[in-house]
């Protein structure tokens, strides 16, 4: 070989070689995050996607990406944000805060995993086959939100012993209505409460719906769980303290905003739960194999100063009971 070849060929080499170092990197898997609501209000439960993340050893933009996908209470756009995910060839999607997601990425794929996050019983809506044993391609943890209705009402039976009749509020388009709606009928029949059903789903028909509780005697009100009422989380506070009717949120959050009370499972904990299992699953876990996670806690929250605000005075035993007072 001539030197001048010799050179050429070094030099063709030389540049060559950062390109194959480069292809042999591993690709930086993708994990498809599809939510029937908004990120409006979403700051604590994607910290805690991001810690279960973090408990597997993965961290947004280090080593591994994440492509959102935001229904925004459409839950008709649902199918077509699980298929472009799925033709995007994500490693595994995270579908949260309904049924509804899981149940759009499920009809989309067979093979790539998916990891559910909802209040309702996920045999029931058909996502899994059992609780220790979800079969196929899809695990993931519930709050059981459906379930709590019994504990709330007794808290709320508690905190206003002469309420003869209780509000319901949900959103007439939520993929979990008629579940909490039927569970809500069955539990205050039992107590030989009425209940009185309010639907809202935009600013408007919340208005609306606080008129007519206001004027249906209800004593006091349980928000249904839905993401649009996330959304609108502030709002809806600033309509229960205007109306001064005791009201039992389905989340933390709400309280810390101004709401009166909540007894739930710990949203952040569950999206927690999500995270952690999405990373098990990167590393090779099969969805089959991972139980539904459920909540092992339950915390009863009390805003004290809205307590105050709407003249309710709050029954000793329950500040005693309650596990975090907001003064």
């Amino acid at each position: 070989m001539q030197r001048r070849e010799f050179i050429t060929f070094l030099g063709g080499a030389a540049a060559a070689w950062p390109l194959a170092a480069r292809a042999q990197q591993p690709v930086m898997p993708v994990i498809g995050f599809l939510d029937r609501g908004s990120a409006t209000g979403m700051t604590a439960n994607l910290a805690g996607f991001h810690r279960g993340l973090a408990e597997a050893g993965y961290t947004e933009g280090k080593n591994v990406a994440i492509e959102y996908r935001w229904a925004e209470n459409h839950n008709e756009r649902l199918p077509a944000l699980a298929a472009a995910l799925v033709h995007q060839q994500v490693a595994v999607i995270a579908a949260t805060r309904s049924s509804a997601p899981a149940l759009a990425a499920k009809a989309a794929t067979s093979t790539i995993p998916i990891v559910f996050q909802t209040g309702g019983d996920p045999v029931k809506d058909g996502l899994v086959a059992s609780f220790n044993r979800p079969g196929g391609n899809i695990t993931g943890a519930t709050r059981l939100t459906t379930e709590l209705i019994q504990k709330r009402l007794g808290i709320l039976s508690e905190l206003v012993p002469k309420a003869t009749t209780i509000g319901l509020l949900v959103n007439p388009n939520g993929i979990q209505t008629s579940g909490q709606v039927q569970e809500m009928q069955e539990a205050t029949r039992a107590r030989g409460l009425s209940l009185h059903i309010v639907k809202a789903s935009n600013d408007r028909e919340l208005d609306a719906a606080f008129a007519a509780i206001a004027q249906s005697g209800a004593a006091v009100l349980i928000e249904g769980s839905d993401p649009l009422f996330t959304d609108r989380r502030k709002y809806i506070v600033a309509l229960t303290i205007s109306h001064k009717i005791p009201t039992m949120f389905f989340e933390r959050d709400s309280v810390v905003d101004g709401g009166l009370m909540t007894y739930s499972a710990n949203f952040a904990d569950s999206f927690r739960q999500v995270g952690l299992y999405v990373g098990r699953i990167l590393k090779g876990e099969k969805p089959a194999n991972l139980p539904v996670l459920q909540p092992t806690k339950f915390d009863l929250i009390i805003n004290l100063k809205t307590a105050k605000a709407i003249g309710l005075e709050i029954p000793p035993t329950l500040l005693t009971t309650a596990d975090e007072v907001i003064e």
